[in-house]
This record gives C-alpha cells, sequence and structure tokens, in this order.
C-alpha cells in the first residue's frame, strides 16, 4: 500500500487516529465479509461534510450559484424591468440623445399645435426685426468698421461705432432670444401632455399659457438685463479710463473686462435658463422662477450647458439649411447691393430683399423654435427626475405604476406643485 503523507484520510492526524494502511497490510487476505463491511460501515461514519477539500485538511465551501442577470440568464446584478412611458420620453432619467429625440418627437407627434405657435411667434419676432432693419440700421451700415479701423479716430467716434455696431446685432439677437424663451413657455404646456400622451390642441395651449404672460413678459426683460448690467459693469472699468484720456490702456481694459463679463453672463444665463419651464408648470412668480431655474442647475451647469450647446448648433444646421436658399434668392433680386449689405459693406438696400430674407427667416424659425424650446422644456424635467424624483408623480398622473427603478442623484423626492393638465 502506498503510505504517502497525502494518502492519509482528510481531517485525520497521526496522533488521534489509527494507522488503516498498516492495519490492512496485518490483515489476513481471507478476512471475512461481515468484517470487511463492518470497518466500511465505520469508516463512512468517519467521512467530512461534502465540499471541496485542500490538501491542508481545510474545507472549502460550495459555489454558489449567481443571481440572474439583466437577460434573463445566470450573471451578475438584477433585472430591472423597464421604465414606463406613456408619451413620447421614458419615465427614467434621460440621456442627452434621448432629450434632443423627445424634442423632435414631440414636433412630429403634435405638429399642427407646435407649428401653429412657432409660426405666430416667427412671423411676429421676424416682422420686428426686418422693419427694424429696414427702418433704424439699414442707412449707414458698414460705417462702423471704417471707423474702428480708422487710426486717427476719436473715442468718441469710437465709442458710437461700438454701439451702433452692438444696437445693430443686438436687436436682432435680443428679438430672437425672445422669440425662442416666448416659446418655450408656450411648447412647454404642449411638452408636458406630450410626455404624458395626451394631446393638446392651439386653443388649449394659449389658454395654459395666458395667465403667466405678464409674468413670462416680467422674464424676457430681466434676464437680458441681468446679462447686459454684468457686461457693461465689466466694460465700465476701461471706458472710464479711455474717457480719462487713457485711450489704448483704456480699451484694452474694456476689452478685457468685457470678456470676463461676457462668461459670467453665460454661466448667469444657463443657470436661468430654466425659468420659463418652472414658471409655466409650477405657478411661480418671476423671481421664484429664477431662483428655482438656479437649483435645479446647481451641479449640472456643464451637463446643462453641454445640451443646450448641442441644441444650439442643431438649430443652427437646420436653419442654415433653409436660409441659404432664401439668401440667395434675396441676392438674385437684390443684385450687388444685397451682395455688399450681405457682406457689411454696403449702406442701403431694398425692402424686397429684406421680406425675402425675412420670409427664410420665417420658415428657419418656425422649425428651430420648437428643437429648442422642447430641449429646453425635457432639460427642466430631466433635471427635476433626476433630482425630485419627478418620474413618480408623471407615472401616477398617466395613470401608470410610479415604481422607477432607475437611480437618480438625489433619492429625496421633494416633489413641488406642477400643472400637467
Amino acid at each position: 500500500m502506498n503510505d504517502s503523507p497525502g494518502w492519509a484520510p482528510p481531517g485525520s492526524s497521526p496522533s488521534d487516529e489509527p494507522d488503516h494502511g498498516a492495519q490492512q497490510q496485518n490483515e489476513p487476505a481471507d478476512q471475512p465479509a461481515a468484517e470487511q463491511r463492518a470497518w466500511g460501515e465505520q469508516w463512512a461514519r468517519r467521512q467530512p461534510p461534502p465540499g471541496r477539500w485542500a490538501a491542508s485538511g481545510s474545507r472549502t465551501p460550495p459555489p454558489v450559484p449567481p443571481a440572474p442577470g439583466p437577460g434573463g440568464g445566470w450573471g451578475t446584478g438584477r433585472r430591472r424591468p423597464p421604465a414606463p412611458r406613456p408619451g413620447v420620453i421614458p419615465l427614467r432619467p434621460l440621456g442627452v440623445s434621448e432629450i434632443l429625440d423627445g424634442a423632435v418627437a414631440i414636433m412630429r407627434a403634435h405638429w399642427r399645435t407646435v407649428l401653429g405657435l412657432s409660426l405666430i411667434v416667427s412671423i411676429v419676432t421676424q416682422g420686428l426685426i426686418t422693419a427694424a432693419t429696414g427702418l433704424w440700421f439699414n442707412d449707414g451700415r458698414g460705417n462702423e468698421s471704417k471707423v474702428l479701423d480708422d487710426p486717427d479716430a476719436t473715442v468718441g467716434q469710437a465709442l458710437r461705432a461700438v454701439g451702433d455696431t452692438l444696437g445693430d446685432s443686438g436687436v436682432t439677437l435680443l428679438l430672437g432670444v425672445l422669440g425662442t424663451i416666448v416659446t418655450t413657455a408656450l411648447l412647454t404646456v404642449v411638452t408636458a401632455r406630450a410626455v404624458l400622451g395626451r394631446n393638446v390642441s392651439t386653443r388649449e395651449a394659449w389658454a395654459g399659457a395666458r395667465p403667466h404672460l405678464l409674468q413670462l413678459c416680467g422674464l424676457l426683460v430681466l434676464i437680458p438685463t441681468i446679462a447686459a448690467a454684468v457686461i457693461a459693469a465689466g466694460m465700465t472699468p476701461g471706458l472710464l479710463l479711455a474717457v480719462a484720456g487713457v485711450p489704448s490702456e483704456g480699451a484694452a481694459l474694456a476689452s478685457l473686462g468685457g470678456l470676463a463679463a461676457a462668461c459670467v453672463a453665460a454661466w448667469l444665463w444657463v443657470r436661468f435658463s430654466l425659468a420659463a419651464p418652472a414658471l409655466m408648470l409650477e405657478k411661480q412668480g418671476i423671481i421664484k422662477a429664477l431662483r428655482r431655474s438656479f437649483k435645479l442647475v446647481r451641479g449640472s451647469w456643464g451637463r446643462v450647458f453641454g445640451v443646450q450647446l448641442l441644441a444650439v448648433v442643431l438649430v443652427f444646421i437646420v436653419g442654415a439649411i433653409i436660409e441659404i436658399p432664401t439668401s440667395l434668392v434675396a441676392m438674385v433680386i437684390g443684385g450687388d447691393n444685397a451682395m455688399d449689405w450681405l457682406s457689411g459693406e454696403s449702406v442701403s438696400v431694398g425692402w424686397t430683399f429684406l421680406i425675402v430674407v425675412g420670409v427664410g427667416g420665417v420658415i428657419s424659425s418656425t422649425i428651430t423654435f420648437p428643437i429648442s424650446a422642447g430641449v429646453t422644456a425635457l432639460l427642466y424635467m430631466d433635471q427635476r427626475i433626476r433630482r425630485e424624483a419627478l418620474d413618480l408623480e408623471l407615472a401616477r398622473a398617466a395613470g401608470m405604476p410610479g415604481d422607477s427603478t432607475e437611480s437618480h442623484d438625489e433619492t429625496q423626492p421633494t416633489v413641488g406643485s406642477t400643472s400637467w393638465n
């Protein structure tokens, strides 16, 4: 028999167990069968419990099967039921692509209401831009660049040229931004219904937005005013230094201060970007809506800025696809003056050219306003889902189970009063 050290029964030691190998060597070959069976039963009673055993005699516990995985088989993790989706988005924290796709889905599912409201706002804003350009910014256009390029120009002439340039582009930009905010506020009602899977007409959307139009107008004025005040405060020291007789240093300081102030204004603009949906859905005042937006964006400024930037890029691409052909048509109609006007060198153009450009702007705004408005409204809802478990309230409002399995940034389900109907 092999009497190597590894042959000994597991769990026994030479000091407390008999040497069965020696016993087997001394037993005769014709040992009775009964004695052999008794010895086997005695050996079976000394067997350890089942399991995997190491050479040292320590027992290794048997493996435990893993829990079923997401696909229904065996693997890590647990199976999560899909989030309820009564409308255009699933009721859970959204990804960036889901926010962009949701804005387009709202426009496709409720195109009559969405495009109708957007067309009205586009006609008003683009009509004001065309009128302002034809009446106030048509004559003398292009002189500002000549003054700024003139090294012999005085400080007063330079300041007037800068003011004229900012007035030309600033009014156009301001009207476009105000149109975007108005469309966002009006289409927030449509977005809230679309999330719940319900239809809404233009009259119902207008009825939901009409009681808050005065507060909305105050919000439209206050946000650009804050941004302009911040930029003006940043440029003021340099302008004062230029007026005091140090034009070159003053101009450099004004430019540096204006750049820093523009960054601060952009930061504040993003923090206040969700104020319009908060005002419309939570029925809050102007200051409370600004505070609400400030709180929702806190800790997520980069994400909100990134989503809004993607929306701006998408709007720019769609707008360029529409406005480039209309601008070419306007250039054919307007002739050489129109080409020079578009490059910033001409002094005046005809009303026909401005109207054709305005029509292209209306078509572009009608399509792009709902995209930016839908992104802002869905981003507001996504921030509330992540922070306040709004998906539970939306699921209850839609008549669906509200047991969401997705994780939120904050687990406190503090949901403010919200009007979804």
